[in-house]
C-alpha cells in the first residue's frame, strides 16, 4: 500500500486545470501550518471527465466531499453505493477508492493534520469520530443542509481567491463547520472525545505555542523555543510531553516547535521588510547562519532565495 503525498494529487488534477503545478496552490499556503485546498467538482468533470476510480491508497491528507451525483466508493473492506447529496468523509488511515457513475456535481476541500491543529486543542483528526478508521464515512444530506454546505464551500472558494491576510484562519472555521455538520448525522457521539489529561496538555501546550505569534516587532522575541522551555513552563516532564503530543499530532514536540518557527519566518520574509538578523533574532537564533540552516531543514531553500522567490513548492 503506497502513500498518495499532495504533489501527486495535483499531479492526477494537472490535466484538469492546466499543467502548471502552483497554479493549483491557493495563494499565500507556504506561510501556513500544514495544507489546505478546495475544488470544484464541476470545473473538474467538465475539464477532463473524471471517469478513471481514484488509487486504492491511503493518502497523505483528510478529504470531505459533498456530492451531488450517483457515485460508489470503496472505504477499507466495503463497497459503498453513494446516493446524490452525500458528505464524505476520507481520513488518510483507510485506504479508498472512488468510481464517478455520472457526471460530477459537487465540492471537495482536502487538508493535513498540521492544517488543524491551531483549532483542534492539540488533537490530531483521527481523534474525532468522523475520521476513526472503524466509522462510516458517508452521510446523506436533506435539502436543508445540502444549502448549508453548498454554502460553506462557497466561502471556501471566495475566501481562497481572496487576498485576506487571515483567510486562512477563516477556512480553518469553514471545516469545523462541515465536521459539524457531518457530527449532527451522528448524534450519540461528540465532535471532541472527553477532555483526558492528555488532551488538556495537548491544547495547553498549542496555546503557549501560538501566543508567541506573530511577531509584530523587531523587538518581540520567541521565549519558548525548545521541548524542555515548554515542558517546564506546563510544569512537566519533557519525556511526558513528548509522549502525549507524539500520540495526539503524530509529530514530535520539536517538529511542531521547529515548524511554527518555520511557518513565522516564511510570514515575516515575505510579508516584512525586516532584515534577516532581525527576523533570525525575533525567532531566537544566535545568528543568521544558525537560523539559515534551520530554514533550509523546512523550504529546502535559503531565507534570501525563499523571499526573493516567486513561488515555493510546496
Amino acid at each position: 500500500m503506497t502513500t498518495a503525498a499532495l504533489s501527486a494529487l495535483y499531479e492526477e488534477l494537472a490535466p484538469c486545470t492546466g499543467p502548471d503545478l502552483n497554479s493549483l496552490l491557493p495563494p499565500g499556503i507556504q506561510r501556513e501550518i500544514g495544507h489546505f485546498n478546495a475544488f470544484d467538482l464541476s470545473n473538474l468533470w467538465e475539464a477532463s471527465s473524471l471517469r478513471p476510480a481514484t488509487p486504492y491508497a491511503c493518502r497523505s491528507f483528510y478529504k470531505i466531499s459533498l456530492l451531488r451525483s450517483r457515485s460508489c466508493t470503496a472505504y477499507a473492506n466495503e463497497t459503498i453505493a453513494i446516493a446524490p447529496d452525500a458528505l464524505v468523509f476520507s481520513t488518510p488511515k483507510v485506504p479508498f477508492q472512488w468510481w464517478p457513475a455520472e457526471p460530477q456535481r459537487g465540492h471537495f476541500c482536502l487538508f493535513t493534520a498540521e492544517f488543524l491543529l491551531p483549532v483542534l486543542g492539540g488533537l490530531a483528526p483521527d481523534e474525532l469520530p468522523l475520521f476513526q478508521a472503524d466509522g462510516y464515512p458517508v452521510f446523506q444530506l436533506t435539502p436543508a443542509e445540502v444549502g448549508r454546505a453548498e454554502a460553506i464551500f462557497a466561502r471556501m472558494h471566495e475566501e481562497l481567491a481572496s487576498d485576506y491576510a487571515h483567510k486562512y484562519d477563516l477556512l480553518r472555521a469553514y471545516v469545523l463547520e462541515l465536521l459539524h455538520l457531518g457530527q449532527k448525522q451522528r448524534p450519540a457521539a461528540t465532535l471532541h472525545p472527553a477532555h483526558t489529561a492528555a488532551a488538556r496538555l495537548s491544547s495547553r501546550f498549542v496555546e503557549l505555542l501560538e501566543r508567541q505569534f506573530p511577531l509584530a516587532t523587531p523587538q518581540q522575541r520567541v521565549r519558548l523555543r525548545t521541548a524542555k522551555d515548554f515542558a517546564d513552563h506546563l510544569a512537566v516532564h519533557v519525556n511526558h510531553l513528548n509522549k502525549v503530543l507524539k500520540d495526539s499530532t503524530g509529530r514530535t514536540t520539536t517538529d511542531l516547535i521547529g515548524g511554527r518557527l518555520a511557518q513565522e519566518a516564511k510570514a515575516l520574509l515575505r510579508q516584512s521588510d525586516w532584515t534577516l538578523w532581525e527576523i533570525a533574532d525575533g525567532l531566537g537564533f544566535v545568528d543568521v547562519a544558525h537560523f539559515s540552516h534551520f530554514f533550509r531543514r523546512y523550504a529546502a531553500v535559503s531565507p534570501g532565495a525563499f523571499r526573493t522567490a516567486e513561488a515555493v513548492p510546496i
